[in-house]
């Protein structure tokens, strides 16, 4: 793309140097109002007519009316000083860049028929006037020829190379669909084996507890206690019977976002633990994939309930952050920290941050803890924010 680009600049500019060289040229050996007006009056022309305005060359009025001028100063600068000959070039250049298959030669031979007709005789006779008109016709045929050829193949290779471009961004765009495609494979594949050890396993035992507690009935202040327990049983028991059959969590079921889901999360979690919770939202918030809103939310979960169970902390914030190609949940607390190493299991019941780690990497993702004794908790899960496939 650089040497095209060069190639272009080069033939934007020649016919400028064309004139102006011989114009500098000529006034250095003597000083000429003509010359100088002139010259200037066909470098602005060629930049209103070509340059500034590419679209009007396309018009074939204009494309004649160009030429004209164009081949008229040309034979009145070479009238006065035969050292703009050279600037014919521009106009054979021309000729072959504006002009249509035989019309370019046409124009070759009328260019150089005004330069010979333009040019001092010098003595010359008509038979040596003819042979300079034939030869150079011939010459500026031949050299247009190859500048038209190699102008021809300039542009091919710009359209190969655009067309790789385009090849290119498509197969990325493949690529990007393929690693999707295997994530929710994989995903798939894990989901179904933990569908089988959620149902023999908590879904059971969970079952079990719930019919225990109702066989207990009402015991004597105690009520309120036990109807919560209740409900938290019967809320698990249903969360355990929808990751079975691989269904969202019920709060991005009833939610209109999953930034309202997480607020919700937060909100009931404020009222069974007394610990304020806050949720903020930064990014231009929008659908994910159900795996991705999902794996965040049970992070949320996870991690605000070993804040319940280890942290003692009087607050805790909840940022979910939406970037170009991420998404971001922090959950931080002011509790009492602890001590741990990357890879240390920690003391957690069901997944803890193993099972919050293992989660985020099956999507590819990153999690990160920090904490430290006495300086609260930080857990951080990042995950490509793929987006929700469009609906038909």
């Amino acid at each position: 793309m650089v040497t095209f680009r060069r190639w272009d600049r080069v033939l934007a500019a020649l016919p400028y140097l064309l004139v102006l060289l011989p114009a500098l040229f000529s006034l250095l050996r003597e000083w000429r109002v003509e010359v100088l007006a002139l010259a200037l009056f066909s470098v602005a022309w060629h930049w209103v007519v070509v340059t500034a305005h590419p679209g009007w060359i396309a018009r074939r009025w204009v494309v004649i009316v160009h030429f004209v001028v164009l081949l008229a100063t040309v034979a009145a600068l070479v009238r006065i000083d035969t050292v703009f000959t050279v600037t014919g070039v521009g106009a054979f250049l021309q000729c072959f860049a504006l002009l249509p298959g035989l019309w370019a030669y046409a124009g070759v031979a009328v260019t150089v028929g005004l330069l010979v007709a333009a040019r001092p005789a010098d003595g010359r006779t008509p038979v040596e006037l003819l042979a300079s008109f034939v030869v150079g016709v011939l010459i500026s045929s031949m050299a247009g020829l190859v500048f038209q050829t190699v102008a021809e193949q300039n542009e091919r290779l710009k359209q190969t190379t655009a067309r790789l471009a385009a090849l290119a961004e498509e197969n990325a765009n493949l690529q990007s669909q393929l690693l999707t495609q295997a994530r929710e494979a994989g995903v798939l594949g894990e989901r179904q084996r933990m569908a089988r050890e959620i149902h023999d396993t908590i879904a059971q035992g969970l079952t079990a507890i719930l019919t225990q507690l109702e066989a207990l009935g009402d015991v004597p202040g105690a009520g309120e206690r036990l109807d919560t327990v209740r409900g938290l049983a019967r809320e698990s028991l249903a969360e355990a019977r929808r990751s079975v059959h691989a269904l969202r969590p019920v709060p991005l079921e009833e939610s209109t976002g999953f930034a309202a889901a997480l607020s919700e999360v937060a909100e009931r979690w404020s009222r069974v633990s007394g610990v304020p919770a806050a949720v903020s939202v930064t990014g231009d918030a929008r659908p994910l994939h159900a795996e991705v809103e999902s794996t965040l939310l049970r992070v949320a979960q996870e991690a605000l309930a070993n804040v319940a169970k280890h942290a003692s902390a009087a607050r805790v914030v909840l940022t979910l952050s939406y970037m170009d190609d991420v998404v971001a949940l922090d959950v931080r607390d002011d509790g009492t920290g602890f001590v741990h190493e990357p890879g240390e299991p920690g003391e957690s019941s069901g997944f803890g941050l193993i099972g919050m780690r293992q989660r985020v990497i099956r999507l590819a993702g990153s999690f990160a803890v920090e904490t430290a004794p006495g300086q609260g908790t930080g857990i951080s899960a990042t995950v490509p924010a793929i987006p929700a496939p469009a609906r038909s």
